[in-house]
């Protein structure tokens, strides 16, 4: 069977990282992994796919069960080194049908079919002869190969490994799955485009368009936030209503519509990103986008947004613009203020914030007589950075993480998150955008992109110092 793409075989003792190597490397998720041995019965392929393009191919196998027994055959075979791939297919072939060595015509088939090997080690365990058989049985496929050592727990055999495994495979790298970086990962393509001078070419050019593709993955996240910032600071609300002044219960229910669809906005755009970064099946726990009776300068508010008070402050200072609970009756041109004194304040003055200060809220009649209760656009200049803040604290936490990884998610920012990223002439400049996107004025296509520029700019610097 011939393919156009490098195709790789992960094979070794069973429990010791091969699935979630393969889910690492394939950037795949729905790789089944367990900490119970025998888990992955049967060889399963994990194409690494871009555009319609496959850059290469992962085998998971199953582990060695009968390695002495398989190589107790093959060495009954007395023949020359050039000959030896033909034994282990003669083995293939006599033994295809017998449940008892499964596991090794799984893991073997795919390597004399044309993958290069793959050969995974627990550097946490002691080295012992009875890998010895494995990787002479691997030898013997006589395909390209390499071992990688997975530290799985904290102690440290690595040493022993290696000088064993160097008698054996042409090249031998540490790599930890579960917390391999771009970069890492990039490394390890181009160690394992060496082991065959008909790789080089093949392996190089899936570098490439993996690069490229990673800059894309960047590119996305980014509009996906800059759409999210845009969609909820610019939403608008709309109930009709019956009679000439809207009822408490109708200002309520335009409100909790309110929240909610900015609620949605934001898992919206975060399912986006998931879906960007292949981590499609993610279990998450995280704090809901809060709304009622939350005071943004609370010490609640702080943990919960991982904004401080002085932040805060300075946020609604430099943005000068009014909030206020005021409900503006709007009928045939002229305009009546429901209870003037509704607490309207201008930018960071106030020391409190509750819901009804986070968006304006007004009844409008339009010359058919039909009237509605309308909430939105946001007007409070805090929210667009807590919204921010979640949104980077998400896209860094899931850009950065393993696909191997099965725990839930905990999306809890620290409080110190924002200094990571937020700095007074970044504000300023951000601001500027939040200003356009909450005046309800057309923005161009431009701006937008001005925009995620800026968003892409700092969510590289996150993840280039692995804040998180």
């Amino acid at each position: 069977m011939t393919v156009s793409h490098p195709t790789f075989a992960v094979v070794g003792h069973p429990n010791k990282g091969k699935s979630s190597i393969v889910s690492t490397l394939a950037f795949d998720d729905t790789v089944q992994i367990s900490d119970t041995p025998g888990t992955t019965t049967k060889k399963r392929s994990f194409p690494l796919t871009v555009d319609g393009k496959v850059l290469y191919e992962l085998f998971d196998t199953p582990g060695f069960q009968r390695a002495r027994s398989v190589l107790a055959w093959l060495q009954k075979h007395e023949v020359t080194a050039d000959k030896r791939p033909e034994v282990v297919q003669a083995f293939i072939n006599e033994h295809r049908d017998n449940p008892r060595f499964n596991d090794e015509i799984e893991l073997l088939e795919p390597i004399m079919n044309g993958a290069g090997i793959i050969y995974v080690v627990d550097g946490s365990k002691p080295y012992g002869e009875e890998y010895e058989a494995e990787m002479e049985i691997l030898r013997w496929t006589g395909q390209p190969s390499m071992a990688l050592i997975n530290l799985i727990d904290d102690t440290n055999y690595v040493e022993e490994w290696k000088r064993a495994l160097g008698q054996y495979f042409k090249m031998v790298r540490l790599f930890n799955p579960m917390k391999a970086t771009f970069p890492q990962h990039l490394s390890l393509l181009e160690s394992i485009a060496q082991l065959k001078e008909e790789w080089i070419a093949p392996v190089n050019e899936s570098i490439r368009l993996f690069k490229v593709y990673h800059e894309q993955m960047f590119e996305r996240t980014t509009q996906s936030i800059t759409r999210l910032l845009h969609q909820s600071l610019a939403h608008v609300e709309r109930l009709p209503i019956r009679s000439e002044e809207a009822t408490e219960a109708e200002k309520t229910l335009v409100l909790e519509r309110y929240k909610a669809k900015l609620r949605t906005y934001e898992e919206v755009s975060q399912h986006r990103v998931e879906q960007i970064w292949h981590h499609e099946n993610l279990e998450k726990a995280q704090q809901a986008l809060l709304f009622d009776g939350m005071d943004l300068f609370s010490k609640e508010s702080a943990s919960l947004f991982g904004l401080s008070r002085k932040e805060l402050l300075l946020t609604g200072a430099t943005g000068g613009a009014v909030t206020g609970a005021g409900v503006d009756l709007l009928l045939g041109g002229s305009t009546l203020f429901l209870g003037s004194a509704i607490g309207a304040v201008v930018g960071g003055t106030s020391a409190f914030f509750g819901f009804s200060e986070l968006s304006d809220v007004k009844v409008l009649g339009q010359k058919l007589g039909k009237k509605y209760l309308e909430a939105g656009p946001m007007k409070n200049v805090n929210f667009p950075y807590i919204l921010l803040n979640r949104a980077l604290f998400h896209a860094v936490k899931i850009a950065q993480r393993s696909h191997a990884i099965r725990d839930k998610v905990v999306l809890e920012m620290g409080r110190d998150f924002t200094d990571l990223w937020m700095d007074d002439p970044l504000r300023k400049s951000l601001e500027k955008y939040h200003k356009l996107f909450r005046s309800g004025d057309e923005v161009k296509p431009e701006m937008l992109k001005e925009y995620e520029q800026l968003i892409e700019t700092v969510l590289k610097r996150l993840i280039d110092r692995n804040v998180l």
